[in-house]
């Protein structure tokens, strides 16, 4: 896992710009697929969905390290079923959040949950 890189650099600000999507989604309590997110932010082949899920993942880091729910959460495959992709549960697990099966049962409840309380911290976040 790579340490968190002081704010100004250039990855804190593409991850400043998908969490302000998400954000606006979580207002509106409502997921967004990684397409959407990488079309608005006009992220570019090769790699689209990966570059995506990376700063995804440096959200979470960031998230776990504040002690707040995954904003990355809403964030989810539009193939599959409204879930993010696996890489999620993985990195979730990593930071000590997750330690069901990627696949199924665990994380459709764990996601679940998840995105239940990333809605009520993040879609209150402008209140506080």
């Amino acid at each position: 896992m790579r340490p968190l890189a002081p704010p100004g650099d250039a990855d804190h600000a593409v991850a400043r710009k998908h969490a302000r999507i998400l954000e606006e989604a979580a207002k509106r309590c409502r997921v967004v697929t990684y397409r959407d997110i990488a079309s608005v932010l006009e992220v570019w082949p090769p790699n689209t969905i990966h570059q995506v899920t990376d700063t995804l993942e440096r959200l979470m880091e960031e998230d776990a390290a504040e002690h707040r729910p995954f904003i990355a959460a809403l964030a989810v495959s539009g193939t599959l079923g409204d879930l993010p992709r696996r890489g999620f549960f993985d990195c979730a697990g990593r930071l000590g959040r997750f330690d069901g099966d990627p696949e199924g049962q665990d994380a459709r409840m764990y996601h679940a949950k998840e995105l239940d309380a990333a809605f009520a911290y993040w879609g209150s976040a402008g209140e506080r």
